[in-house]
């Protein structure tokens, strides 16, 4: 039995109203998006906008010019491994391939030059000229790059080369990651979407309320109360 047939009344349209919202949010309104994928993407592209690294990643990289390395990798097989010594060749390195093993001995600058240098064309969504340089899928030549910079960062190790081991999984974490994950996304500056990001955040809280208040109104009007 309803005990206050006003505030069920007003709770019961706060419930109603929530899920037209609901299913208008969940509906392709927006650019053809639903408002989930429509935010998604619009976070996302503010994200990338402030997480390029790789200026300074070239600068301390730099550092490394004219310090000759020599890197034994192993790789999961001998195609994977023809496909990572495109990327040291690339370079300017010298690579002898066995089976799955890569024999590297070159520049570490340079190798590292290249690796942002590829990273740099993926964050700019210009993979195709990656793929034009290496003769394969463009997000392939980065996983590549990633998986070599795995091993490398061992192998560095190994050899009680620190500092070194540390450039390159900083290359790989601020770089590569970075680029791979946000390829084909365009950036954008928060400014410049700032009145539909307040207003999602404004929107989020007062949406969180909105149901919140719908359940007490609808539970205060069945009498339904919360006793100490």
């Amino acid at each position: 039995m309803i005990s206050d047939k006003k505030k069920f009344s007003i709770g019961a349209g706060l419930f109603l109203s929530f899920f037209i919202v609901l299913v208008l949010f969940f509906s392709p309104i927006f650019n053809g998006k639903n408002g989930l994928d429509f935010l998604d993407d619009l976070y996302n592209s503010i994200s990338k906008g402030s997480a390029y690294y790789i200026p300074d990643l070239k600068d301390d990289s730099a550092k490394h010019n004219g310090k000759t390395v020599t890197l034994n990798l192993v790789l999961k097989d001998a195609d994977e491994a023809n496909q990572v010594s495109l990327l040291f060749r690339n370079s300017g390195a010298t690579v002898t391939i066995s089976g799955s093993e890569l024999k590297v001995s070159g520049d570490l600058g340079k190798i590292l030059e290249n690796y942002l240098d590829d990273a740099d064309q993926m964050y700019s969504n210009q993979g195709e000229k990656l793929s034009g340089k290496y003769g394969y899928d463009e997000k392939k030549v980065l996983y590549n790059w990633w998986t070599a910079t795995k091993l490398m960062d061992k192998d560095f190790k190994g050899q009680e080369l620190f500092k070194e081991a540390e450039t390159v999984t900083s290359v790989k974490n601020k770089a590569v990651e970075m680029a791979y994950n946000y390829y084909k996304i365009e950036p954008q500056k928060i400014s410049d979407r700032l009145g539909v990001v307040i207003f999602s955040l404004i929107f989020y809280v007062v949406y969180t309320l909105w149901y919140g208040f719908a359940i007490m109104y609808m539970f205060d009007g069945w009498g339904l109360k919360l006793e100490h």
